[in-house]
């Protein structure tokens, strides 16, 4: 049967091209081979996987093997010796380390004492969720013994190749990749409900049981609901600042909090701050939005109000850098994933235009809108270059799309209007509607050419909508904003709910174009954000609790155990129940919600007794269950019956309201 099994595995596994090549290179007693390999990445990357590949492979070299989990090793490091004593005994024994990070205290005794006394031809392989300490990688001993790799997400081929082999309906499998990004565990687990069947909505989402084993493989303990809070916050904004994470919690020590985070392994360092990897920041978002979705909503309205403020305040060269992360937040409603691709395949940048980048814009435009267009973009050049933008390849800096969005003040100059049919056609929607004032103007997004990609959501598009977005939220006296696409039918149905088509088609040499636009006096940005917020602001839905109905009702009992202690009671398992998710002040209304639900046990008439006895037991001051039957004149037996049965009626209350919401 092990054989069996290790086929299958052998089959299923995936990727890790360059780690089996080493380890074999090892096995096959190359000299050059490194002795020690040592693995890292964050939970689900497929650790544990990879060790059972190897330890496949050792077995069928006819190696001997030697495993250790991490998670059961004793603090004393003669404990982790006598598990790997065949190591340090029997020649060409392979010694495998899962979850080293729960025995990271002894990685220098391993380096110092234990490896060195290695017996012949012997391998060793760890894996866990933090990198080597830095002494090891720069010690010339070592230099040629250790093999050190940080374990990356699965490409989109291989995610792919994932989802068929677990034939998982194509057009479910982009949803499914958006949630699970490259992470193997994700994945895997998003497969194994695909390949079970689906439900009759064609969205696919994760599954309450599936979230769960989720946060626990990548995530595991978090220590308060402050921690859970900064966890949140990480897991919705783009990326994570100190003084981000201190706007929308102003109540915590955001300092402890951020250095909490930054240590965490599935967190990366970034200039602007840290983000989490894709499968652990849609888990954690997911989660929250099931288990508390006022809340959820609640820290997204925090953000966009600070983000908003950011943008107000922020440096030019920062501007569309704050858009881009405010509409992040609603990057997964289909109002904008059919505008935006967040997608950093293509990464871009943008600077202004330059003297010698006018002949590439004049040849794109050519090329893709025909010559009486590039003529607009002289002419338009010439009257507002300050408007144009320049986007070159971030790898190679080569040139490849520009925009240009105008800015012309009220009344319309006609020469503009002579010259341009589109820039007519806004002037004559704005006269027919709502006319413009003076101190007024209007903002066209006149150009948007990327022959590569030519008007179709991309990177270039991305970065130009949040120019104009900024532009918007910043510009005073800005009437309207304007938008032009050549396929008007395709950008009617994306823009929908976000602009509106004038109905205007102005024509361009052999092209029309739509044009589409938004009254900010009518709309002011923030009013026209609250859009995408209400549209996640969804009441709770009956569904499956976190826990099941065994952890719940003892996390009922810890909680009253512990009423006395405030330290323990703020951190008891309940409060991390979806009962107390929407919670502010965690500690505090949770008590209020215990005390009332013992209260309301008086309404049945079982329950008379039993909420004296628990209200006497737990919640009054008697130091002990015998001085509560005391307190109430009652044998202690028969007190004892009361507050069973009492457990058993709050319990059942409680999780009603676990599953269902508040009566």
């Amino acid at each position: 049967m092990g054989e069996r099994l290790s086929r299958t595995r052998e089959r299923a596994f995936i990727g890790r091209e360059e780690e089996l090549g080493a380890f074999g290179e090892a096995l096959a007693g190359d000299p050059q081979a490194p002795f020690a390999f040592y693995v890292f990445g964050p939970g689900g990357i497929g650790k544990s996987a990879l060790l059972r590949c190897l330890a496949d492979r050792a077995r069928a070299a006819g190696r001997s093997i030697v495993e250790v989990d991490g998670r059961f090793v004793g603090r004393d490091p003669a404990d982790f010796e006598r598990e790997a004593g065949p190591f340090l005994e029997v020649a060409g024994t392979v010694l495998l380390v899962d979850s080293f990070e729960h025995c990271q205290w002894l990685e220098s005794w391993l380096w110092q004492r234990l490896l060195p006394r290695a017996a012949d031809d012997t391998l060793v392989v760890l894996a866990g969720r933090v990198a080597p300490q830095p002494q090891w990688l720069a010690d010339p001993a070592w230099a040629g013994a250790l093999y050190v790799r940080e374990l990356e997400p699965f490409s989109e081929e291989q995610a792919w190749s994932v989802l068929a082999t677990a034939q998982v309906r194509p057009e479910l499998r982009e949803r499914v990749l958006r949630f699970a990004g490259g992470n193997p565990l994700a994945l895997s687990l998003a497969a194994a409900a695909g390949s079970t069947g689906w439900s009759r909505e064609e969205v696919w989402a994760p599954s309450a049981d599936l979230l769960r084993t989720l946060l626990t493989g990548l995530i595991g303990e978090v220590p308060t609901a402050a921690h859970r809070r900064a966890l949140e916050v990480a897991a919705q904004a783009h990326s994570t600042s100190e003084e981000l994470l201190a706007a929308v919690l102003p109540e915590e020590d955001v300092h402890l909090l951020f250095g909490w985070l930054r240590d965490l392994p599935f967190i990366e360092s970034a200039p602007r701050g840290l983000y989490p990897h894709d499968a652990a920041r849609e888990t954690l978002t997911a989660d929250l939005r099931w288990r508390a979705p006022h809340a959820f909503v609640t820290m997204r309205q925090r953000l966009v109000e600070e983000y908003l403020r950011m943008l107000r305040e922020a440096p030019e060269e920062r501007v569309w850098t704050v858009t881009d992360e405010l509409f992040y937040l609603f990057r997964e409603l289909e109002s904008l994933t059919r505008l935006r691709t967040w997608s950093r395949e293509e990464e871009v940048h943008d600077c202004p235009l330059r003297a010698d980048d006018l002949d590439d814009v004049l040849r794109m435009a050519a090329e893709t809108e025909g010559p009486a267009s590039a003529e607009l973009v002289r002419y338009w050049a010439e009257r507002q270059p300050q408007a144009f933008s320049v986007y070159r390849l971030v790898s190679t800096g080569r040139t490849v799309a520009f925009t240009a969005r105008l800015a012309l003040p009220a009344p319309a100059d006609p020469r503009d209007v002579a010259v341009d049919p589109v820039v007519a056609a806004a002037w004559e929607y704005t006269d027919a509607t709502a006319p413009v004032g003076p101190g007024e103007h209007i903002g066209v997004s006149r150009f948007s050419v990327y022959p590569e990609r030519y008007q179709v959501p991309s990177r270039v598009i991305d970065l130009s909508s949040s120019r104009a977005q900024a532009e918007s939220a910043r510009a005073r006296g800005r009437a309207y904003g304007f938008a032009v696409w050549r396929d008007a039918d395709a950008w009617a149905d994306r823009v929908r709910g976000t602009l509106s088509d004038t109905g205007a088609r102005p024509r361009v040499g052999e092209h029309t174009y739509g044009l589409f636009g938004v009254d900010w006096r009518q709309v002011p940005v923030e009013k026209w954000l609250g859009r995408f917020i209400s549209a996640t602001d969804v009441p709770a839905q009956p569904g499956p609790s976190a826990l099941s109905r065994t952890a719940f009702d003892q996390a009922v009992r810890e909680a009253l155990a512990h009423w006395r202690d405030p330290a323990a009671f703020a951190v008891c398992a309940l409060s991390r129940t979806r009962l107390a998710a929407d919670f502010t002040d965690p500690a505090e209304e949770l008590r209020t919600l215990l005390r009332h639900a013992v209260d309301d046990l008086a309404g049945d008439p079982r329950g008379v007794r039993a909420r004296e006895a628990l209200a006497a037991g737990y919640l009054s001051g008697a130091p002990t269950q015998e001085a509560a039957a005391r307190r109430l004149g009652l044998p202690y037996g028969t007190y004892r019956r009361h507050v069973r049965q009492g457990l058993d009626l709050l319990c059942e209350s409680l999780w009603r309201q676990e599953l269902h919401g508040p009566r």
